[in-house]
């Protein structure tokens, strides 16, 4: 809104010719995102509390989480609101990589709402149930995998991805693109809401994330850049900074809340919105695979609970883990709460470091 308002008033008023820059929006969105969640952030959770939409705790997880029971869940509107409105206040609405993207956020965001207003509201234990959640995760990744395969944003990199550490290597994957897509979204939002078991586990995680891809859209967006490191260049592409420095802010300001003792959960409001946001920037950058590494410690809380199930059912009824998710294993070899998520924290920054590095270790 604000680059459409005052952008072209930049022959009148030079200083508004800030706004034709990507890094100026992004630094602004980012303290948009901030101040946005501490203001509707007290108001939202003291919604949640008059309504009682509380978290429910499970009684076959760690007996330390007890203590959470009561404390106000679908904190994750904080974020939707933070990441959209200085999305939309800040970011080229034109862009088809902001409109993707804002539709990936608030579709998988809208899942999350129903499966959380199902439990809180209607004390249905399972809430939106596993079968038709999973359909309406599958459902996004075949909509945006079709969008992206019949009206391709780059059409020099259709249906491929690129791959870390090999220069001028590209993984085509043709007419399997649309249930690549579809694997990428559902696997995602799903690691990341396994993750979110935790005080400031996942946003903080997130927020490192969210950082590292907005370099990387930078970059991809530049000609200059993108030739400098013999990557992918796609036009248009850096705008995405824009929406992902919004993540940042909105991280940063829900884990305000969220930092041990939280005062909210972001529910799978959070988690799914969160998922989509990440997957899709992406698939829309074409680094699906170096997701893996940015995300490195969403994929081995996944991996660990799909260890942990093949094994007990292969296995007779023997764990690998003392319990999954992974961050549940550390809590029951003795690692306070707070130590497992500051070391899980440090594990991201270095895998984030370790995906940029890879642009020129090639």
């Amino acid at each position: 809104m604000l680059y459409y308002l005052l952008s072209p008033l930049s022959d009148v008023v030079s200083a508004f010719n800030l706004f034709r820059y990507i890094t100026f929006r992004a630094a602004y969105a980012t303290l948009t995102a901030l101040l946005v969640s501490f203001i509707i952030g007290p108001f939202i959770i003291r919604r949640l509390h008059k309504l009682h939409i509380k978290e429910r705790i499970r009684s076959d997880g760690p007996q330390t989480h007890l203590v959470k029971e009561g404390t106000p869940t679908m904190g994750g509107l904080i974020i939707l609101l933070a990441v959209v409105l200085p999305t939309l206040l800040w970011a080229d609405l034109t862009n088809r990589y902001i409109q993707l993207i804002l539709f990936s956020t608030v579709w998988m965001g809208t899942i999350g709402f129903i499966d959380d207003y199902l439990k809180a509201v209607k004390h249905l234990p399972k809430g939106l149930v596993a079968r038709r959640k999973l359909i309406g995760q599958v459902t996004f990744g075949l909509i945006l995998g079709s969008i992206l395969y019949i009206w391709p944003l780059s059409a020099q990199f259709h249906t491929q991805t690129s791959i870390p550490f090999l220069k001028n290597w590209v993984l085509d994957f043709g007419i399997f693109y649309i249930p690549f897509v579809v694997l990428v979204t559902t696997g995602t939002s799903n690691a990341i809401n396994l993750t979110d078991g935790l005080d400031g586990l996942a946003i903080g995680i997130v927020a490192t994330c969210a950082m590292a891809f907005a370099g990387m859209s930078y970059v991809s967006g530049r000609v200059d850049f993108s030739s400098y490191l013999n990557i992918m260049y796609l036009e248009g592409s850096g705008e995405l900074t824009v929406f992902l420095a919004a993540i940042v802010g909105a991280s940063l300001g829900f884990l305000w809340f969220n930092a041990h003792p939280a005062k909210v959960f972001m529910g799978d409001t959070g988690s799914l919105a969160l998922g989509g946001a990440l997957s899709a920037a992406a698939i829309l950058l074409k680094k699906e695979i170096q997701l893996l590494i940015v995300g490195g410690v969403f994929a081995a809380e996944a991996l660990s609970v799909i260890i942990q199930i093949t094994s007990f059912k292969l296995r007779g009824g023997k764990r690998v883990f003392r319990m999954a998710p992974l961050h549940h294993h550390f809590e029951l070899k003795g690692w306070p709460e707070s130590q497992v998520v500051v070391r899980f924290w440090i594990v991201a920054a270095i895998l984030a470091l370790l995906s940029l590095s890879t642009f020129k270790i090639r």
